[in-house]
């Protein structure tokens, strides 16, 4: 009878831990494919929360329920250098500032308690359900700085009433709290316009 040398067994091993390599790398790979699309659905959630909130402030500046409100985008009285002097959310552009002012205040609305933001819904009474599943955790906040500017070709001079600017600084929410999107848009409306 020969003698039997093992190396079969061995081979055999080898195979199997190769196997089990191979096993663990792919689940490794499943694992982070899925946290990616996790993230990214979750950034999508706070683009959704951000645009929401986008409409919302437009909604705000264009027609707002509230009477004191209204009168501060007709007239331009309620916007002030400090944030809650005039209202919430309403600032005016500096133009001595080195930094524009959305840069300067926390957009979240946690530091300063909410005196420079205003959350979605306050003025307009939109409805946004929130912090189940995968809805955002809270609303979106925004802050409105009014910007005096023109149309391209007008004249200054020519006694139309001035074009006033409002810049929009959002920030969006995710499901997870360490989700956040922040998007900005500059709308226009002549001033004394209802």
């Amino acid at each position: 009878m020969r003698r039997q040398r093992g190396i079969a067994l061995l081979v055999s091993l080898m195979l199997l831990i190769m196997v089990m390599l191979l096993g663990a790398s792919a689940a490794r790979l499943a694992l982070q494919g899925e946290k990616a699309a996790r993230g990214e659905r979750d950034r999508d959630v706070a683009l959704a929360a951000a645009e929401d909130g986008l409409m919302d402030a437009e909604r705000d500046i264009q027609d707002s329920t509230d009477p004191a409100r209204r009168a501060a985008f007709e007239g331009g009285e309620g916007f002030a250098e400090k944030c809650g002097a005039g209202g919430a959310g309403l600032r005016v552009k500096s133009a001595g500032a080195a930094s524009p002012v959305w840069k300067l205040v926390d957009l979240s609305g946690a530091e300063d308690g909410g005196a420079c933001t205003v959350a979605h819904g306050a003025y307009t009474a939109s409805a946004m359900p929130t912090g189940e599943g995968f809805l955002p955790f809270k609303k979106p906040r925004y802050l409105i700085e009014r910007m005096a500017c023109h149309q391209p070709g007008d004249d200054a001079s020519a006694g139309a009433a001035p074009l006033y600017c409002y810049r929009v600084s959002v920030i969006g929410f995710g499901a997870r709290p360490e989700t956040e999107v922040v998007l900005q848009s500059v709308f226009s409306k002549p001033e004394g316009t209802p």
